[in-house]
């Protein structure tokens, strides 16, 4: 019997805009940090590269500290005025550089703003997208259901942070599927604090 393997083979992580001061304006805020924490943390399990962006960070601060521990080691981390975090830097960076195609997989704000310039950017250039439905939120909750339902159309996969992660491991028999069912474990009632918050618009 062959080998086990995963199922997803070049993934990364997106973490758009998640910095403090826009805690307050954010709808759902803290469920957000709930899902990103939790994926973060599979990322160091599964060795996924991450790429974090600020926005205007000399006026709007640094990402949230929740997630500055898990972040610490990110692949790319990039301060724009840009909405799309695909900025020169992000292209440039080696993660992009070769042929082959990603699994773009984004967290963060605001949900018909940055994310959607992000992933029509990343679906323009062939990679695959996944928008973790209990992951991302706007300002105004009513926008979030008609930029997933766009981001559908335009061929991005909207799907929750648990399905996310089995898909990228694809097999129990992997080497980290314990410490991952370890960690769903340990985040399931958080898992169920976002999806109640985050689906409810959906």
């Amino acid at each position: 019997m062959a080998a086990p393997s995963r199922r997803l083979h070049n993934p990364v992580i997106f973490v758009c805009d998640l910095q403090d001061k826009f805690r307050n304006a954010i709808w759902q805020f803290d469920k957000i940090l709930l899902t990103s924490q939790k994926v973060l943390r599979a990322a160091q399990i599964l060795q996924i590269p991450i790429v974090v962006t600020t926005q205007n960070a000399g006026k709007l601060g640094p990402i949230v500290p929740e997630l500055q521990p898990l972040i610490k080691d990110a692949a790319v981390h990039s301060d724009k005025t840009l909405f799309s975090m695909v900025t020169p830097e992000v292209s440039s960076h080696a993660l992009f550089s070769g042929q082959s195609k990603r699994e773009v997989v984004i967290v963060g704000i605001e949900s018909h703003i940055c994310v959607t310039q992000t992933a029509l950017d990343m679906l323009a250039q062939g990679h695959k997208v996944y928008i973790l439905a209990d992951g991302v939120s706007s300002c105004n909750e009513e926008e979030i259901p008609v930029a997933l339902a766009r981001l559908r159309a335009e061929g991005a996969v909207v799907t929750t942070s648990e399905s996310w992660i089995y898909e990228t491991m694809g097999d129990a028999g992997i080497a980290e599927f314990r410490d991952i069912a370890k960690l769903v474990k340990e985040t399931s009632a958080d898992t169920k604090t976002a999806l109640a918050g985050l689906l409810s618009k959906i």
